[in-house]
């Protein structure tokens, strides 16, 4: 079950990255801007997600049952 849920983030990263570089595209019409913000985002994004999951594991407790 690992695998999969790996394979899925991997290929949903991709995906996301895919759909920004054709909206920057479809604004700028440059291929050199979609890509360097794709690759950019490739990288910048899973830090975000990791820095906002631990945040919510620290500091909010929203949803979690105190027994």
């Amino acid at each position: 079950m690992l695998k999969r849920h790996i394979l899925k983030s991997i290929t949903y990263r991709l995906l996301s990255s895919c759909m920004g570089f054709l909206i920057l595209f479809l604004f700028t019409r440059n291929v050199k801007i979609g890509a360097t913000f794709s690759i950019a985002e490739l990288f910048f994004k899973p830090i975000v997600y990791f820095l906002h999951e631990r945040a919510w594991f620290k500091y909010i407790k929203y949803g979690i049952k105190n027994n």
